[in-house]
Parts: structure tokens; C-alpha cells; sequence
């Protein structure tokens, strides 16, 4: 890091316009970030609310910081592109393929260690759960670079589960500009990723099933076995498929299970809770009241799971998933949801369809998603 003058960091926002707020008695530059060092004239979260429209007009997103007693705006470019080859992107998505190549092979009754080289055959499942999971990240993406968020690519996450995946992220930096952002940012998700789930949904079912596997049948034979939720339900219905419920010989193609995960990581990212997109949702929607209603979600997951078993009848294994996601919950609230600079009421359209989203959401969840029987 070396000294620097004003001139040097011209690129930045007027100087004057800063020492209004932040008187500054000196100016660093390392690469591309501005380090203003000076004396805040009001407490550091108004100021900062003020300060950040400036930074973010000249092209910058700006944090307060104290290094040795003295404190310092960073101001860092903000950066919509994308720089060279997401090596790290590219490396888990081929990785999520092969994951999802070796998960859906055994929907098709392939065993994908005894033949390794039948794997490819599952190709349509594994495509379902990228395209679901890739448009559902992929809508996240797109409002972000509209309200110039910096946002990442999508990070795929192989996992060795029934489905080959944890599913997807992405990585948002700086400052969320206002409720409006924070709002279409997080709903962009859920919905886009619902209308491929219903497209995925759609042709699964228009796929001819696929047979159970010679003594997958047998009484006596570990079994998984899937919950549907509503919505996928009332796509059956309303395409006058079967699900195949009342035939212990049949399953669903395996592409419809695509659709299923497109659901159930709908009713799992609209909790709302932190980073969550129903936590973002709600934090535009409600302000600050957010926190409190994240504060009572894992006690109504606890309580979920514990209706499901004593008076469900369901079984242990298949109510601990709730019990999981209510200790993830109380991490996720503890973290909190992004907080915009500007905390304007969110406009009517967009508070209508808030509770459209959560409606659909609910259309996704089912009692017990996964549930093995021995």
C-alpha cells in the first residue's frame, strides 16, 4: 500500500462530497481500492447510509472499517463482470453432473458401481435438476446484475445424496441499494425456478415410467419413498397423468423427480429465515418485524416435527429432516437477513406478490419428503 494524493483517487466520488460526513486527512490506494482515513462527524450506520449513495454513484461500494484506532472508508469498484474463466463454477458443475449421472442411475434401476458405464443413461434426470436448479440461481442473478448487485455465477454442490446435490448458490457482495432490490432479488428465484420446475414436471410425467427393480418390490426390502407435495399433485391432475401411487410395480420417470426437487428446494428457500430468499422476501415485505418471525420459525419446525411423529404416525427418519432445518434455523436467523440502505416501505405490487410466493411455496411442502422403510 503506498501514499497517495486526492489526484489519485480521482476516480472516486468528489472529496467534498465525503467531508460533509467524514472529514479525511489522508488517502491511500492499493490496486484498485480507495482508502479514505478520517474522523466520522455521526454515528457510523446513518452515516453510512448516506455515504453509500455517494460511493455508489461514482461506481464504488464503500464499508466502514477501523484499522489501528483510526478509521477507513474502503471503497472498492463495483464489479458486474465477469473476469476470465469461474474455474472453481465450471469444475463443480462438471462435478454435479457426474453426481447427478451416479444418484439418478439408481432411479433407473442401474447400478451405477457394478456398471459404471450405464451412467449416462440417466442423463435426463440429471438435466432436470441442473436446469431447475440452474434457472432458479440463475433468476437471482439476473435482478442482481439489474440492480447492480455483484453477484457470482452459480456454485453447483455435488453431494453423494439420492439426488446427487445440495443444489446451488450465489455469492452477493457489497450493499443491498433498497427494498426493492432485496425483494426482486430474492423472489427472482423461487419464481423462475418454479416455472422450469412445472416445464420439468410436465414432460417427467409425459415420460413413460420406469419399472420398479426386480425384489424392490419385496415387503421385506428397504424402501424410499418419496412425499408429494400439492402442487405436484394438481400438475398431474391438471395433465391427466398418474403419479403411479397405487401401483407397487411402477414408478414415476425419473424426471419428474426433477420437478420434485425443484419444489421442495422452493418450500426449503422460502422459509423465512437469513439469507434464505423467504427471509429476504419477508425482510422487504415486513422491515424489521422480519427478525422477530424468524425468531419463531425453528420452534414451529420442532413443533413440525414432533406432530408429525407423535400424532402423524410418521416415521423418525422421515420427520428428522424438520428437526435439522430447525437447528440450520436458528443459525440463520442468528445471521439475519441483508439489511438495505435505503429501508423505504416496499410498493403494493410488489407486496402482493410477496404473498403470492409464499402461497405457491406452501403449495410445495410436503409432511415428509423422504422417508425409508425397512
Amino acid at each position: 500500500m503506498d501514499a497517495a494524493t486526492p489526484e489519485r483517487a480521482q476516480d472516486g466520488p468528489p472529496l467534498e462530497a465525503i467531508e460533509s460526513l467524514f472529514p479525511v486527512y489522508e488517502i491511500r490506494v492499493d490496486g484498485e481500492t480507495i482508502r479514505y482515513y478520517g474522523t466520522p462527524k455521526r454515528a457510523p450506520e446513518p452515516m453510512m447510509r448516506e455515504l453509500w449513495g455517494v460511493f455508489r454513484e461514482a461506481g464504488y461500494d464503500v464499508r466502514l472499517t477501523v484499522h489501528h484506532g483510526e478509521y477507513v472508508l474502503e471503497a472498492e469498484p463495483i464489479d458486474l463482470g465477469i473476469d476470465g474463466i469461474p474455474w472453481t463454477n465450471v469444475v463443480l458443475f462438471l462435478a454435479t453432473v457426474a453426481s447427478t449421472l451416479f444418484a439418478g442411475a439408481m432411479w433407473y434401476g442401474i447400478d451405477p458401481i457394478a456398471e459404471p458405464t450405464e451412467m449416462w443413461r440417466a442423463w435426463p434426470f440429471s438435466l432436470a435438476i441442473l436446469f431447475v436448479l440452474g434457472v432458479h440461481e440463475m433468476g437471482h442473478y439476473v435482478l442482481s446484475r439489474h440492480h447492480r448487485v455483484d453477484a457470482s455465477l452459480p456454485y453447483f454442490l455435488p453431494v453423494p445424496t439420492l439426488i446427487g446435490t445440495m443444489g446451488a448458490v450465489i455469492k452477493m457482495k457489497g450493499h443491498m441499494p433498497n427494498r426493492k432490490a432485496l425483494f426482486d432479488i430474492g423472489v427472482a428465484g423461487p419464481l423462475a425456478g418454479l416455472v422450469a420446475t412445472v416445464a420439468v414436471t410436465v414432460v417427467g410425467l409425459y415420460l413413460p415410467p420406469v419399472p420398479v427393480p426386480e425384489g424392490a418390490a419385496d415387503p421385506d426390502a428397504t424402501q424410499i419413498q418419496l412425499g408429494f407435495p400439492p402442487m405436484l399433485e394438481l400438475i398431474a391432475a391438471a395433465v391427466n397423468q398418474p403419479l403411479y401411487t397405487d401401483d407397487p410395480t411402477q414408478n414415476v420417470n425419473p424426471v419428474v423427480i426433477g420437478g420434485w426437487v425443484g419444489m421442495f428446494v422452493t418450500f426449503l428457500n422460502l422459509i423465512p429465515v437469513g439469507q434464505l430468499d423467504g427471509g429476504h422476501i419477508l425482510r422487504a415485505m415486513a422491515g424489521r418485524l422480519q427478525e422477530t418471525i424468524a425468531a419463531l420459525v425453528p420452534g414451529a419446525l420442532f413443533v413440525l416435527a414432533a406432530g408429525l411423529y407423535y400424532v402423524g404416525d410418521y416415521s423418525w427418519n422421515a420427520v428428522f429432516i424438520w428437526i435439522f432445518w430447525g437447528f440450520f434455523a436458528v443459525l440463520l436467523a442468528a445471521a439475519g437477513p441483508a439489511v438495505p440502505m435505503d429501508d423505504d416501505r416496499l410498493d403494493r405490487k410488489r407486496f402482493v406478490l410477496g404473498i403470492v410466493t409464499f402461497a405457491l411455496g406452501v403449495l410445495c411442502f410436503m409432511p415428509a419428503p423422504v422417508e425409508i422403510i425397512n
